[in-house]
């Protein structure tokens, strides 16, 4: 995997962890003002959801990279 593609890779996985992630710990308003969206969050937690995200990413990438360096998944067909 070269550098290229390796940053593809954890771009992709990212986003794929961040919607994984997003639900957790969410909370809705109990009362919520007139013209606010019902099922929206109190605290969202972005921040720490990001942090998680990058730290979880990271993760699976190097499982990921290592997966396809010892060849146990090939990508190509010899």
């Amino acid at each position: 995997m070269n550098w290229f593609t390796g940053i593809l890779v954890y771009i992709i996985v990212w986003w794929v962890m961040l919607f994984a992630v997003l639900p957790w710990g969410v909370r809705k308003v109990e009362n919520p003002e007139e013209g606010h969206e019902v099922g929206a969050p109190a605290n969202p937690m972005l921040g720490r959801k990001a942090l998680i995200t990058t730290g979880l990413a990271a993760i699976v990438w190097v499982a990921i990279y290592f997966a396809l360096e010892n060849k146990v998944i090939p990508l190509r067909v010899e």
